[in-house]
């Protein structure tokens, strides 16, 4: 009989567990009852947010996935809040640190695009919101896209209003290997972010704000070919929410923050297929 492909959705969960393995230890402490490991644990989170599912449903489908399971030397299937307390144990700077390793198998330029976008917090639902008059606050997500790739660096996340302004040097001092050329719209037009990104060795292109005749020269001297790859960034934002839901599911912050890493890290192994 002949072999079947390997199909889009398995070769996925083998770049995942490869990631995983490289990335944390096998079992969390001496003291875990090794049932399941560490790494079969992110797979299946890292499957569930490529799926945008929920927990039961992922594993309802898992059943009939042997080729899956197999894959990830899964003998038998955790019960959904295995699942959820793996989530809650896994730290965003697990995620952080898988996120970095995904990179590597990515081929890079070092012209990096800084945007934000907004994405919905859906523990209410729409008719209640709208009976109640109540208005959910979105999670403001600053992502750092790498144009050649469409791979993505870094992510900030918060809950406030805070600038552009304010957020841009967290993640170029995070990054400063990454980025030899900072792409950036009028939001990151501030002294600061120039004098840092000169400090560690980064060209900013970054629009001015055109208060003066002075601004609007300036911004007709960008490289226009070189500036226009900024449009990654809105690509690699409109696929995030396309592709694996344009809202979080989870009902804290803290949660919150980790589910959007864990789709940027999704997105990043998708990109490597």
């Amino acid at each position: 009989m002949h072999t079947l492909e390997k199909s889009q959705l398995l070769r996925f969960v083998e770049q995942a567990y490869h990631l995983a393995r490289r990335a944390v230890a096998r079992y969390s402490s001496k003291f875990s009852k090794q049932r399941y490991t560490l790494h079969q644990h992110i797979v299946l989170l890292c499957l569930k947010v490529r799926k945008n599912t929920t927990y039961r449903t992922l594993l309802d489908e898992l059943i009939e996935m042997p080729r899956i399971r197999k894959a990830i030397e899964l003998e038998e299937l955790p019960s959904p809040s295995t699942l959820c307390k793996a989530f809650n144990r896994l730290g965003m700077a697990v995620w952080r640190v898988l996120l970095n390793i995904s990179i590597t198998l990515l081929p890079t330029n070092g012209i990096v695009g800084i945007d934000a976008s907004g994405f919905d917090r859906s523990h209410a639902s729409k008719h209640y919101t709208k009976r109640t008059k109540l208005t959910i606050q979105q999670l403001k997500v600053t992502l750092l896209v790498d144009t050649r790739s469409n791979a993505i660096i870094d992510l900030h996340v918060t809950t406030t209003r805070k600038h552009d302004s304010q957020i841009a040097p967290s993640l170029i001092k995070r990054n400063t290997g990454e980025v030899v050329i900072l792409l950036g719209d009028k939001g990151y037009d501030d002294q600061k972010i120039r004098a840092l990104a000169g400090k560690t060795g980064v060209r900013p292109l970054i629009k001015h704000r055109e208060f003066l005749s002075l601004h609007k020269a300036w911004n007709a001297r960008l490289d226009a070919d070189l500036y226009g790859q900024r449009s990654q960034n809105e690509t690699v934002n409109s696929r995030l929410k396309r592709k694996y839901g344009a809202f979080v599911r989870s009902r804290h912050w803290w949660k919150q923050f980790r589910e959007l890493a864990i789709g940027c890290l999704t997105h990043n192994i998708d990109k490597t297929l």
